[in-house]
Formats: C-alpha cells, sequence, structure tokens
C-alpha cells in the first residue's frame, strides 16, 4: 500500500472539505505536537469538529483532552471551532 506523506499545511487544506479523518488527524498532531507546537486548545477544536462529523475516537479523544483543560480553554477551543465551522 503507498503511504503519502502530508504536511500541516496540506492537512489543513483538505480539513475545510470536513473530512473527518483528517479533521480528527490535525487533533492528534496538535496534542502530541508532531510537527506542529503542542497546543491542547488547537487540539480541543479539531477533535470537536471531527466528532460533529461522526469521528467516535475524536469524540473519546476530546473527553480525555477536556480533563487536562480550564473551562476558559475549553470555551475558547468552541469558540475557535464555531469560527471555523463560519468560515468553512
Amino acid at each position: 500500500m503507498a503511504r503519502f506523506e502530508v504536511t500541516t499545511s496540506e492537512m489543513v487544506e483538505f480539513a475545510p472539505g470536513g473530512a473527518p479523518d483528517a479533521l480528527l488527524e490535525l487533533g492528534l498532531m496538535y496534542c502530541t505536537g508532531r510537527e506542529v507546537p503542542l497546543d491542547l486548545i488547537q487540539a480541543h477544536k479539531w477533535f470537536n469538529l471531527a466528532a460533529q462529523r461522526g469521528n467516535a475516537d475524536a469524540r473519546r479523544y476530546r473527553t480525555e483532552l477536556s480533563a487536562e483543560m480550564s473551562k476558559a480553554d475549553i470555551a475558547e477551543a468552541q469558540r475557535q471551532a464555531r469560527a471555523w465551522l463560519a468560515t468553512h
């Protein structure tokens, strides 16, 4: 099976279509700091968007991540997710 390497900027380009797997992958990248700075707010945002599109793994990761975040950080992640939805 072929493996394609995708950069973070390319992943964001795929995400506007709303592909749940691409959104989940962005969340994983931000929650682990893989190829991007570690950012729990961004991770929650991407997990939230993937979960809204039916990705069960994203729902689980979002719940686990929320336990490590402040209410203010969760609110910011949700605000960013709404803003992303408004433009995509």
